[in-house]
């Protein structure tokens, strides 16, 4: 017996009723996008290893997913090489392209690549699937979509405050209600490393900090401790393990703290700027909440960080998340062009969604006339009106067999389809259709003016 096909751990195939609901998402964040004036772009689903590689932290440089060079890809590989059993060494000499990761570095490559055709400030958005090899997991996936959305070529901060209303028209036009959108400042981060003695740590330490939800205040000290930053350190910023109040608070509590630290203060106005212009502006349904733990531990982060979470009471991870990137087309040589971008985490906001039982509105696509096949001259006759509908926008299709009634007829209401068209040789010899409505049973005799008219 062959064996049952499978597909790879963390990926999934999905029905078309899924599909029909993912599109509704897709098709939302799009509209918002657009009414916030950004553009579309599409890039190949893999790149050349070097634009990808060095880019996430250690971490997410082992979750690219590389691909072998085609051919004898280890014809470049001597004996000792191979010996050796260094997986890095060996494979940069077999792999030279891999998936993308994510969407923000191949577009700070496009941007470099097409600087000369860019009008800036560039807003773009881009949705289009990314790969991680990843643990697999509830709301974790390794093929996943992204939505993204970037300005690139102004550090004006009204585009920060921008984000947080895209987020949250984004959320409220899906019907999410209850979303926490959490906001911090990189500079915020560096700032309290070097008041702590740690400036040289920076990235260990953020990286720690990050996980203080997942993995508790002892986790994070013990990771602290693991990467060389000392008991003193640790024990100045043991305070924001519980940093608690309003945002307003949190804000003064932070310019206390930060007061020797330049960078540090800088932080504090930007994210200040951000938060008064919220509060005067108002939400719809999400709510701002200021993070001094939220790190995101991405290496190209430089100014505001972004992270969305679900509603109360829904266990899933981030579905949201972004920031400022003053120098992330640096290192493809374009100096000085400084971007902040977002994204939606699509497949998991589909879970929440789910959960919630807010896809109510949502319907599958289907015709809204079947023409029953009864044979070869009578799906002809069916065939010329079935082209006049189409053209007439009508969604509508013809059973493909000249199969019994019944069962034609239980395809109609599988599929809810409204009407169905009878044809037989006397209306063909007539000029008529027989219009059966499925929900009522009425049927009558029309010809093909009221047939578009009523299924119109």
């Amino acid at each position: 017996m062959a064996q049952k096909p499978s597909i790879p751990k963390g990926t999934r195939d999905f029905s078309p009723t899924e599909v029909t609901k993912r599109s509704y998402i897709f098709s939302t964040i799009k509209q918002v996008f657009e009414i916030y004036g950004f553009q579309p772009i599409e890039t190949p689903s893999f790149e050349n290893s070097e634009t990808l590689m060095g880019k996430y932290g250690e971490e997410g440089d082992r979750l690219i997913f590389k691909i072998l060079n085609s051919g004898d890809y280890l014809n470049k590989v001597d004996d000792t090489l191979l010996a050796s059993k260094d997986s890095l060494r060996i494979t940069s000499k077999i792999s030279e392209k891999a998936l993308r990761y994510d969407l923000t570095v191949p577009f700070a490559r496009y941007v470099v690549q097409h600087q000369n055709e860019i009008e800036f400030p560039f807003k773009r958005y881009q949705m289009q699937p990314v790969w991680r090899a990843d643990r697999p997991q509830k709301g974790r996936f390794r093929e996943f979509f992204q939505c993204d959305a970037d300005v690139v070529g102004s550090k004006g901060l009204w585009q920060e405050v921008e984000f947080v209303q895209l987020y949250d028209a984004v959320f409220s036009k899906l019907k999410l209600t209850g979303t926490t959108i959490k906001l911090n400042n990189r500079k915020i981060l560096a700032g309290i490393a070097e008041i702590i003695g740690a400036k040289d740590k920076l990235i260990d330490f953020t990286v720690a900090l990050d996980k203080l939800d997942k993995i508790g205040a002892d986790g994070v000290i013990k990771e602290m401790l693991s990467k060389g930053i000392s008991e003193e350190a640790i024990g100045k910023v043991q305070p924001l393990f519980n940093f608690n109040g309003s945002n307003q608070e949190k804000l003064v509590q932070l310019q206390e703290l930060l007061t020797a630290s330049e960078e540090g203060t800088q932080g504090v106005k930007d994210l200040k700027f951000v938060v008064d212009s919220i509060e005067a502006l108002g939400l719809q349904s999400a709510k701002l909440d200021l993070d001094v733990t939220l790190a995101r531990g991405l290496n190209y982060y430089t100014g505001a960080i972004y992270e969305v979470s679900a509603p109360e009471g829904v266990y899933m991870g981030s579905i949201g998340g972004g920031g400022r990137y003053d120098d992330l087309t640096g290192v493809f040589g374009l100096k000085d062009v400084s971007g902040v971008g977002i994204s939606f985490g699509l497949d998991r906001i589909y879970l929440v969604l789910e959960e919630l039982n807010l896809f109510n509105e949502v319907e599958l696509p289907k015709p809204k006339v079947l023409f029953i096949n009864f044979g070869e001259t009578e799906a002809a006759y069916c065939m010329k009106a079935l082209v006049e509908l189409r053209k007439n926008n009508i969604k509508s299709e013809l059973y493909p067999e000249n199969a019994k009634m019944k069962k034609q007829l239980n395809y109609a209401n599988k599929r809810e389809i409204p009407y169905v068209i009878i044809v037989g040789l006397d209306e063909i010899k007539n000029n008529n259709y027989t219009l059966k409505n499925m929900q009522t049973g009425d049927q009558h005799l029309c010809n093909l003016e009221e047939l578009l008219r009523i299924t119109a």
